[in-house]
């Protein structure tokens, strides 16, 4: 299996075109850092799952820059201030 930076952006240039989307508009950089920030923050699960909120968020009108933004921003109140477990 590949593990190369042009590997990865042929993936997800591929996988754009199949969902009907840009093909060279996607932060991929941006993605991977939340992504590793959430698994790290809060718990691995939560990278990947945090990454799809965001994308739910844009698909909602809010800019990428903002919803990472905020995502970031939650997991820092995490990290302070977790909750309870139940």
């Amino acid at each position: 299996m590949p593990d190369a930076p042009e590997d990865l952006d042929a993936w997800v240039t591929a996988l754009a075109e199949s969902l009907g989307l840009p093909a060279n508009q996607h932060p991929i950089g941006l993605l991977l850092d939340l992504t590793r920030d959430a698994a790290h923050g809060v718990v691995r699960p939560a990278g990947p799952l945090t990454t799809y909120l965001v994308g739910l968020a844009v698909a909602q009108g809010m800019t990428v820059e903002d919803a990472v933004a905020r995502a970031r921003s939650s997991i820092d109140e995490w990290r302070t201030d977790p909750p309870e477990p139940a």
